[in-house]
């Protein structure tokens, strides 16, 4: 391996929505640092699965299905 070439891997702290710490190894940050998260995974519908509901707020969904019914969606 070339010397020199690689960003420094070192532990941090993340911290989730809750409150919640655990120690990682990552190449953000410095030695110490704490990341902290606006999003947690553990939770929010995109990681787990979950179902989301479309909200039609304003009319824009079902003004863009009148404005594309003709192709065949």
């Amino acid at each position: 391996m070339k010397k020199d070439i690689h960003p420094d891997y070192h532990f941090i702290d993340v911290k989730m929505t809750d409150g919640t710490v655990f120690k990682i190894r990552s190449t953000w940050g410095s030695e110490g640092d704490t990341l902290s998260l606006d999003i947690d995974p553990s939770v929010h519908p995109a990681w787990t699965g979950g179902s989301s509901r479309l909200m039609d707020t304003g009319g824009r969904v079902t003004k863009f299905k009148k404005k594309y019914e003709g192709l065949g969606f």
